[in-house]
């Protein structure tokens, strides 16, 4: 791990770092990202703003870090629909895994989320390449799936994998980014979560689960 300049961090830098970066974050989950300046940052993890410009170059550019360490850990996305099936009830337990999973990662990530959201509809390429990382650990899961059970003659031939994956996973990421939304219409989030995975389950493979 390197500063700004070039040298190798030690231990205490890299300890100073991480600090930075982690009341970054905390800072990001209840202020507006434009408001949030070096020094504030600086301040709140009890050093300097000269100290933060020794590991990045601005408060976007450590942004950028939250959102790639959380971009990778988005891999366990794909992990949950490894080697897993979609006919009959294992194929309902999937959907609700899948949904599960996806929600519970956008309301971990929540803050960080709604920067890249922000950055990447501004046309920021970084961000952007970081929001498609993420729904991509979904989207080329289910398109295998798709494709899989298109293969055995459980899909209609005329069906496009990616395309369903593709709109699957962006109501997956739209939903998700709207979870507190819901309960202004009535939906809680217990009945959020069972009638998401039945339309993923509809998409996935064009039948009503078996439950």
């Amino acid at each position: 791990m390197r500063t700004v300049d070039g040298r190798v961090a030690g231990r205490r830098g890299q300890a100073t770092r991480q600090k930075l970066l982690d009341c970054l974050s905390e800072m990001l989950s209840s202020s507006p990202y434009r408001d949030v300046k070096v020094i504030d940052v600086a301040r709140k993890a009890g050093t300097s703003p000269a100290t933060f410009y020794q590991y990045f170059p601005d408060v976007e550019g450590a942004v950028l870090e939250i959102a790639d360490q959380m971009a990778s850990e988005s891999a366990a996305l794909t992990e949950v629909l490894q080697g897993r099936s979609w006919v009959g009830k294992a194929g309902w337990q999937t959907a609700q895994e899948l949904v599960e999973g996806f929600l519970d990662f956008w309301r971990r990530n929540d803050a960080i989320l709604r920067v890249v959201d922000l950055g990447a509809a501004e046309g920021d390429k970084r961000f952007y390449k970081l929001r498609m990382k993420i729904l991509n650990s979904v989207n080329n899961s289910l398109a295998d799936s798709v494709a899989e059970l298109q293969s055995k003659g459980k899909v209609d031939k005329d069906v496009n994998p990616a395309a369903i994956a593709g709109s699957l996973v962006a109501m997956l990421a739209a939903v998700a980014s709207h979870q507190k939304g819901f309960t202004s219409w009535g939906v809680k989030q217990a009945e959020l979560k069972p009638n998401l995975a039945l339309l993923v389950h509809l998409g996935v493979t064009g039948k009503k689960p078996t439950r």
